[in-house]
């Protein structure tokens, strides 16, 4: 009989082995989870950071790069990546800005030198863009180096950041 009696215990022991073992794997798996949670989390903020950046970037380019020779298509450029009020002033603007930038032959090569974000969310982004443009015209045939301090709004529209706002700050 008491041989029985430590059978019987034993089998316990098992159970509630087996059953911290099956609430230790709960615990690790959830564990496992919620990290898998955070580092996704934690990756989708940081592709949403670069996309933001290179939008900026890509918008400032757009903005201090412009040739009369074939503004057209760079002015089509800049629209690409605009929406809202800035798209429908410098699509406002285009005819008038086409006239003045044939007539002084303006060419502006831009590159830009830096960009940080001032916010952002999953919808909206402020961004500072501090770039460089050498700028040659009937005026400067030369060239006149500039440099610009941009403040972009942008907004994602589509899948896309699109430029919402441009302001020249500093």
């Amino acid at each position: 009989m008491a041989a029985r009696g430590t059978d019987g215990v034993t089998r316990r022991r098992v159970r509630v082995l087996w059953a911290g073992l099956v609430a230790a794997t709960v615990l690790t798996a959830a564990l496992c989870a919620w990290l898998g949670v955070q580092l996704a989390d934690q990756h989708g903020a940081e592709q949403r950071r670069q996309d933001v950046l290179a939008a900026a970037r890509q918008s400032a380019l757009n903005f201090t790069s412009l040739d009369y020779r074939h503004y057209g298509r760079d002015s089509r450029t800049v629209l690409k990546g605009a929406t809202g009020d800035f798209k429908k002033q410098f699509a406002a603007q285009t005819a008038q800005l086409t006239k003045l930038v044939t007539q002084n032959k303006s060419v502006s090569e831009g590159q830009v030198l830096e960009a940080g974000i001032v916010r952002s969310d999953e919808r909206s982004a402020r961004v500072l863009v501090v770039a460089d443009s050498k700028v040659t015209n009937t005026a400067a045939p030369e060239g006149r180096a500039r440099t610009y301090r941009i403040q972009l709004d942008l907004v994602r529209v589509a899948g896309h950041w699109l430029t919402s706002d441009v302001a020249f700050v500093g």
